[in-house]
């Protein structure tokens, strides 16, 4: 037995999706003798508490891919509501555009990190990796994470939240 074919657009998929609020995060890598690379992402979820598991996915066409397939560990940056910018510069422009000017700082695992005040972040071991649809799926091991009281940046509904929580 196998699913029944859509009876819905794409458009109306995405938007669909777009109902459903998510974090934002910018995840890096750096290989040995490369460049770093990074890019925003928002399909970001936790999997499980022991082991500390987490999952994301990237889409197939992007120029990261190949990074993200080989390298061991990643650092994934849950970004703060006043980090719009950096969201938007790591959703596009080249490589080199994307870290100019960012501060970065080594963890004790050896990942660059970006030296800025996120609402959190997870270094993780690249523990799987599989292609599903159109994108790779990369389920990671979180080695190592912090988190400060910064309210998280929301994606929702096509564009940022930019409109702080109420308790």
């Amino acid at each position: 037995m196998s699913a029944r074919s859509p009876d819905f657009t794409s458009i109306a998929f995405r938007q669909a999706l777009g109902r459903f609020p998510t974090g934002v995060t910018v995840v890096t890598a750096c290989m040995p003798g490369e460049d770093p690379v990074g890019l925003t992402v928002s399909s970001f979820n936790s999997v499980s508490l022991d082991p500390p598991l987490v999952f994301w996915s990237l889409s197939l066409g992007s120029s990261s891919k190949s990074v993200f397939e080989r390298c061991e560990r990643y650092i994934i940056h849950v970004l703060s509501a006043e980090q719009f910018d950096i969201a938007s510069r790591f959703a596009s422009g080249t490589r080199e555009q994307r870290f100019e000017g960012v501060p970065l700082v080594r963890t004790a695992g050896g990942q660059l990190r970006l030296d800025l005040e996120c609402a959190a972040w997870f270094e993780c071991y690249n523990r799987h990796r599989f292609v599903e649809g159109d994108h790779l799926m990369l389920l990671g091991e979180v080695e190592h994470c912090e988190h400060s009281p910064a309210l998280p940046l929301i994606y929702h509904a096509g564009g940022y939240d930019l409109t702080p929580a109420r308790q």
